[in-house]
């Protein structure tokens, strides 16, 4: 749309008023009108919904204001059935994002600090993108600032230390695609961002493809002498690395809920199921496996005029292993908007 804005400007010096109505720029010459039966016909085959079920809010544009916690998760099975898992403290950010059509910019501030969080906070990414018949996410998530060591059990031991934990430094980033079966009933926009309104309940199976790289470091060295005792002994100096590629299937299901007075409760299950390509602890001695991945998602919307409140919560999770050991890696996130959509043409 920018870019149609301004070579429309380029190509048709002989209008008067600049006005952003698509049948007012289908008016500035041919160029342009050709644009905009592009954008209406795509608008058409991607964006197409039953309107017994989904229909438009109505509005281009939306203001909100929008705050966001999350955490991280690292279990540890090993083959002498000693356990151990750690947990980072909360990241909490808050932001505001205007939107209009597809297109949003916003800015966050990370709050942890100032209620006396680490002022080096993770760093997490995202961005979404949905219609009708496909969506699409890419992410980068990593830690290198600490974590805690939340429980540490052996055939002898149980205990929940609450021990700092700043030998860590992990990166995941990702892409997935994915189609939905039951496009036009089923709106994920209505449920995740917003964009839609679901009128009534309905749901999809959709399926699509995944990849993403896991790059973890661990070093163990400070822990305690009687938690080190029971790592694997082939960790050398306490080490633990991973690195890998994962090329994935996506298969999963999603349903909303309209409710009365305007309510719609959301949810989407999502594994990944594929071959992993890399090494743990060898960087000489790569390797092709079994990956498995999965991502949940559930959302609470309530929508009044042209105001709106949701909550949105998801977690994802990956699985690592070898013949020593079993790590599951987390993430979970919620994030709560409020905002108000609006027209200004």
């Amino acid at each position: 749309m920018f870019l149609l804005i301004f070579l429309s400007g380029v190509f048709s010096p002989r209008a008067e008023a600049l006005s952003l109505a698509l049948d007012s720029i289908a008016t500035w010459g041919k160029f342009p009108h050709f644009c905009i039966d592009v954008y209406r016909w795509g608008d058409k085959f991607f964006n197409s919904y039953d309107s017994t079920y989904v229909v438009g809010t109505g509005n281009k544009f939306n203001m909100k204001f929008r705050t966001e916690s999350w955490m991280d998760y690292y279990d540890f099975r090993f083959e002498n059935k000693t356990k151990m898992s750690m947990i980072s403290d909360p990241c909490t950010s808050m932001g505001l994002y205007l939107t209009y059509l597809a297109v949003s910019v916003g800015y966050d501030v990370n709050v942890s600090k100032l209620f006396g969080g680490n002022p080096n906070a993770r760093k997490r990414f995202t961005f979404g993108f949905s219609c009708s018949l496909l969506a699409a996410n890419f992410y980068f998530i990593s830690n290198d600032v600490g974590t805690h060591i939340s429980s540490f059990a052996t055939p002898e031991i149980d205990i929940r230390p609450d021990l700092e934990f700043k030998g860590i430094n992990t990166r995941q980033w990702g892409f997935d695609a994915y189609y939905f079966f039951n496009h036009a009933h089923y709106s994920q926009g209505a449920a995740f961002s917003f964009s839609k309104l679901q009128k009534k309940s309905a749901g999809t199976p959709f399926a699509g493809f995944s990849y993403y790289s896991l790059n973890y470091n661990f070093d163990f060295n400070s822990l305690p002498v009687y938690m080190k005792a029971h790592l694997p002994m082939s960790w050398s100096e306490y080490f633990y690395h991973v690195k890998n590629r994962n090329y994935a299937v996506k298969l999963g299901y999603a349903y909303n809920w309209a409710l009365p007075h305007n309510w719609l409760i959301g949810i989407s299950e999502a594994p990944s199921v594929g071959i992993r390509t890399g090494y743990i602890n060898n960087p000489g001695k790569s390797s092709t496996t079994f990956g498995l991945s999965n991502r949940f998602n559930a959302s609470a919307v309530y929508n009044h005029g042209k105001w709106f409140v949701g909550i949105v919560g998801n977690i994802e999770n990956n699985l690592i292993s070898d013949k020593e050991h079993t790590l599951i890696s987390m993430m979970w996130s919620v994030n709560a908007s409020i905002g108000y959509r609006f027209n200004l043409w």
